[in-house]
Parts: C-alpha cells; sequence; structure tokens
C-alpha cells in the first residue's frame, strides 16, 4: 500500500495557468480575422511544398509541447496551403465560402462540447429544433414534418431514402432486411444525380442495378415521358417502383427537376418523392428564381446544406420528412441505458422535445445547429436571399461575357448559379479541344487566379463555374474571361 505522500499526482488536460492561453486565443482570433480580412490579396490556391508534405510523416508525439509551438507550427505547414474555397475567386465544385462570424460559432460549440444526440432539457436541444423549424418556414414543409442537422447532404439522402425504403416496402424490413422483399424495390433518378444517390442505395442494400439512370432533355431535366415508361415497364416485370428522386441543382448544371411534375407523378404512382436539393432548394429565398423550386414542398424528403449556398462553416446540411412518424420508426432504438421514462426533472426526465437519436443512425451528434442559428440571427433570411440572388445574378453576368467573346461558348444552359462554357478555337478538333480546356484549368488553378473545376457535358470537356461565394465581384468575372482568353491563346499558340 501507498503512503499518502506517495500517491500519484492528478492531472488534467486544462493548463495550470489560464492566463497564457488566454493571450494565445486573443492572438488566434486576431490572426484569423485577418487571415479572413484580406484574402482577396492572396492566390486562390497555392500547393503544400514537398518539405510541407514530408513534415506531416513524423510518429505521434510522446512528449508535450507548448500550445504557442503547435500554434507555429500550424501557421506555417496548414494555414497556407487551404483547399482555397475562402477566396473571392473560388468557383470550383460546389463549395461554400463560410464566414468569420460562422466560424466564431463553431468555437463557442466546440467550448460547450455538447452531444446534441439525446436528453432534453439542454440548450443545443432547443436551438436544433428553431433551426429545423426555421427550414421548414423558409422551404415550405407542414410544420408537423421531422428534420435532422446532419454532416452534409449525402448523409441526409441516406436518410431520407432509408426512410423512403422501409415506407414502402410493404413489410416489416427493419426485422426481415431486404432479403425479405418479395418483389426487388427499384428508384428512378436522372443521369445528371449526384453520386451520393448511388452510394446510399448501395449502403441501403438495394443495390446499384435497383437504379434506373433516366434521360435528361434538352436543359439536363429528367425526362418525364421515359421516366413514365420506366415505371410501367419495371410493374409489368414483377418489381417494386418505390421512389422518384428529383434534382434541385445538379452539381454538372444547376438545373433543376420540374419538381411539380414528379410530385404528381409520385402521387398517381404511389411512389415516394426524394428531392436532393444539396444547393438548389435555397433558391426558394430569391424573388427571381424561387418558381424554379415550386413543387418542393410536396416532397416526403428533402435533402439539402447549409454549407454550400448559405454560406455557413463546414459541415453542415439537413434532411426534412414531411411523415414524422415514418421517420421515427426507420430509426427509434432505445437500449436500457437510454430509457427516459418518467425520471423526474433530471437531465433525462421527459419532454416534448425530440431526441434526435431517434430520427439517425448517429448517437453522438456534435453542436451544428449553432453556427446556422447565429448565422441566421445575424444576418435575417431576407439577407441570404439577397447574397443568393447575388450569386445567380453574378452568372448571367459571366454568361454574358461568355456570349459576348468569340473566343468562348456556352455549354449549357444557366438557369441558377452554375456557368458551363468552353475555349474555343476554329482551327482546333474537339479532341484537341478537350486537351486545351484541361489545360487552361490547371493553369488558372497553379497560377492562383481563380479555381474553376471540369465536367463533360455531351461527349466534350468544359469549364464550369459554381458560384456559391458570397466575396465574388463582378470585376472577377471579369478577370476569369479575360484570363482564360489569354491562357487559352498562350497555350494554342
Amino acid at each position: 500500500m501507498l503512503e499518502p505522500n506517495a500517491l500519484p499526482t492528478d492531472e488534467t488536460l486544462d493548463p495550470q495557468d489560464w492566463e497564457p492561453l488566454r493571450q494565445l486565443g486573443y492572438r488566434m482570433v486576431d490572426d484569423m480575422l485577418a487571415y479572413l480580412e484580406n484574402v482577396r490579396a492572396r492566390p486562390v490556391w497555392q500547393p503544400a511544398p514537398d518539405q510541407v508534405k514530408t513534415h506531416f510523416n513524423q510518429p505521434v508525439p510522446l512528449d508535450p509541447q507548448t500550445p504557442e509551438e503547435v500554434y507555429d507550427d500550424f501557421l506555417e505547414n496548414v494555414l497556407p496551403y487551404p483547399i482555397g474555397n475562402i477566396h473571392p475567386r473560388f468557383w470550383g465544385w460546389v463549395f461554400g465560402t463560410g464566414t468569420a462570424f460562422g466560424a466564431l460559432a463553431d468555437f463557442l460549440a466546440a467550448s460547450m462540447n455538447t452531444n446534441s444526440g439525446d436528453f432534453d432539457h439542454h440548450s443545443a436541444i432547443h436551438v436544433e429544433k428553431q433551426v429545423i423549424d426555421w427550414c421548414k418556414e423558409m422551404l415550405g414543409f407542414p410544420p408537423s414534418a421531422s428534420g435532422l442537422l446532419t454532416s452534409g447532404c449525402s448523409v441526409a439522402n441516406l436518410i431520407g431514402l432509408a426512410v423512403a425504403r422501409n415506407a414502402k416496402c410493404g413489410f416489416d424490413l427493419r426485422r426481415e432486411g431486404n432479403q425479405g422483399a418479395p418483389h426487388r424495390m427499384v428508384l428512378y433518378v436522372s443521369q445528371q444525380i449526384h453520386s451520393s444517390i448511388q452510394k446510399s442505395v448501395e449502403l441501403l442494400g438495394l443495390g446499384s442495378d435497383s437504379i434506373r439512370y433516366i434521360p435528361t432533355n434538352q436543359n439536363y431535366q429528367i425526362d418525364l415521358d421515359a421516366l413514365k415508361m420506366a415505371i410501367t415497364k419495371d410493374r409489368k416485370e414483377g418489381l417494386l417502383p418505390f421512389c422518384i428522386v428529383g434534382a434541385a441543382g445538379t452539381v454538372n448544371t444547376g438545373a433543376i427537376d420540374d419538381l411539380e411534375a414528379l410530385a404528381d407523378i409520385c402521387e398517381r404512382e404511389n411512389l415516394w418523392l426524394h428531392v436532393d436539393g444539396a444547393f438548389g432548394v435555397w433558391a426558394a429565398l430569391t424573388p427571381t428564381a424561387s418558381h424554379l423550386v415550386k413543387g418542393m414542398d410536396r416532397a416526403d424528403s428533402l435533402a439539402f446544406d447549409f454549407h454550400k449556398w448559405m454560406y455557413i462553416p463546414y459541415e453542415i446540411g439537413c434532411v426534412l420528412v414531411r411523415h414524422a412518424d415514418l421517420h421515427y420508426k426507420t430509426f427509434s432504438l432505445t437500449p436500457e441505458y437510454l430509457t427516459r421514462a418518467d425520471q423526474g426533472r433530471g437531465i433525462s426526465g421527459g419532454s416534448d422535445l425530440p431526441w434526435y437519436t431517434d430520427y439517425d443512425f448517429h448517437l453522438s451528434r456534435g453542436f451544428r445547429s449553432l453556427k446556422v442559428w447565429m448565422s441566421l440571427k445575424q444576418h435575417g433570411a431576407r439577407k441570404y436571399g439577397r447574397m443568393i440572388q447575388q450569386n445567380i445574378d453574378q452568372a448571367r453576368y459571366l454568361a454574358g461575357l461568355i456570349e459576348a467573346a468569340p473566343e468562348l461558348m456556352l455549354a449549357a444552359p444557366v438557369p441558377l448559379n452554375v456557368v458551363c462554357f468552353r475555349y474555343t478555337r476554329p482551327d482546333l478538333d474537339d479532341k484537341a479541344l478537350d486537351i486545351l480546356n484541361k489545360e487552361i484549368l490547371v493553369e488558372l488553378q497553379e497560377t492562383g487566379i481563380a479555381v474553376l473545376s471540369g465536367t463533360t457535358l455531351n461527349g466534350r470537356y468544359v469549364l464550369r463555374a459554381a458560384l456559391t461565394n458570397h466575396r465574388s465581384r463582378r470585376a472577377d468575372f471579369d478577370l476569369l474571361v479575360s484570363e482564360v482568353i489569354r491562357i487559352g491563346k498562350q497555350l494554342g499558340s
């Protein structure tokens, strides 16, 4: 037995003296606000050099470093090499920009270190419920619908399709599994749908062969006649159609399916309508584009992101489900260690607030809602609508610049905020132009002028700008067009 003076000393991860950490925290805030304030003065993107990559091959640290040393390592080897989406001329893929206040909200949430999955007498549950209620109000969903904040639209799609599968299968799928299905279940998507839908279908055990990829029309929307024919064919062959996935803003072109028509078909055919609205749903807040998402409010489930076109820092998405009882039945499972029946007024006592673990496959859930709650309160939904409208107007401005330039051509309609275009030369064939446009893209990125992404439309490689950036200005698009033409001439000479 140890003598009292030989007992081990209790340790903690808190500092013995809080003042140095407080001063370092002040320095961090100052540094990062200056970093955001001066973002325009830096290249959009720069690659990490070999010595920085080598730096991250070191073994696990066994002994402590001071917080100041760790922060200096961050400043030297991490901060200078971001992906670049905070820059005003980042328009690649569909990356949101984030805000300074949203970043501070993330700090507050991490400091509270709340698990928002269960228990219902702490503030985070109230905040998440209010954010979800605000989403239903902004997007036209009924107050009785359920909702859940997620890491992003990929998980939101997975949850929505899981509810659809279980609701439409016709048997106790949670108990019997997919192998209990009397008929193979199939669902319908356009050829332009996001890859997360296929991943979800595979994770749900339905298999990618259960997806019917329907061709699109000249506007890259799902072809309604082809869709109806596919449903009829599958029913005749003894299969079970259960869901149509509508796109509210495809990644390639920003196309929005005719959601009203899809809702009519689902109603007539007794199918579930899931809408993948990753970024396009937010057109609902604008005066000129809200009509494009008409019918979205009739969906059975709706998936979308905040970290794309609502400019909230990564990562946060949401799913709304019209039928809260079906959502609950798909995921609810309460083990004895989480039983919450009549336990008085303590932390696990009864309440009418939801336990979000009943609507999710996660048990541990961070306090994601705080940055949305604080950001919406800071700016208001009307300002977000103006910012989204600004991106739409900028996309039309860019399209106009492209149409006015003999060296460039639009490659797709611009219904929303995605602009696909191509550098052209009359003396080069399509294959050579594909190669040249890829080279233009790389040159734009590696010189730090701008970040676009590329895609293939109708068999041809095109440049693609997705405008979900609240820092962009019209002068940035003037620069983009002039630089694409300059680089194209230089590389093609």
